[in-house]
């Protein structure tokens, strides 16, 4: 049987990975199987969190609040200083800033945040209730899924963190890319 002529692994086109998880496979490319699995996996996770979020602050006693209302009042919890509207969307990559604006107002007529102005400056700050609620959160937290985390797993979570936020500022230079074309 005639040996066939092989080319070096570094020359040969990549064939996709067979048996990938994707929710697109038109988008999957002989280049990356893997980014296609990857942005799959952050839908569901996405989703899953959300969900978390949601349920673990009705849980903790505050219901009718959206995905975008529980981050920015632990936005607001964090480091104990009131923030301004830009800051909030820039640290949380919102880049509709009425989106922000929004959920701000809805917290505040709730009574769990607080809008101070000082100068042309309005800075947002949670409310003692708004800081209870955010603390009974942390207690069902700890219930329900720091209870079941597999300490292990923390030095990986922690890796997965820092590629979580390397793929997402790719993903805003590419999204910068495509404004521009």
């Amino acid at each position: 049987m005639p040996k066939q002529a092989t080319t070096p692994a570094k020359t040969r086109p990549r064939q996709p990975r067979s048996g990938g998880i994707v929710s697109s496979s038109h988008l999957v490319s002989p280049r990356s199987v893997e980014l296609s699995e990857f942005e799959f996996g952050l839908i569901v996770a996405w989703n899953a969190f959300s969900r978390w979020c949601i349920r673990c602050m009705a849980a903790a006693g505050c219901p009718d609040l959206t995905i975008t209302d529980v981050l920015l009042l632990h936005n607001l919890c964090h480091r104990v200083r009131g923030k301004k509207l830009a800051d909030i969307g820039f640290m949380l990559n919102y880049e509709d800033t009425h989106v922000v604006a929004y959920s701000l107002k809805k917290l505040v007529a709730g009574g769990l945040a607080q809008a101070e102005k000082v100068g042309k400056e309005v800075f947002y700050s949670p409310t003692p209730q708004g800081e209870a609620f955010v603390q009974q959160y942390r207690a069902v937290r700890e219930q329900c899924l720091v209870q079941s985390l597999d300490t292990e797993l923390n030095a990986d979570i922690g890796e997965l963190a820092r590629l979580l936020r390397t793929m997402s500022g790719m993903y805003d230079q590419a999204a910068r890319a495509a404004t521009s074309l």
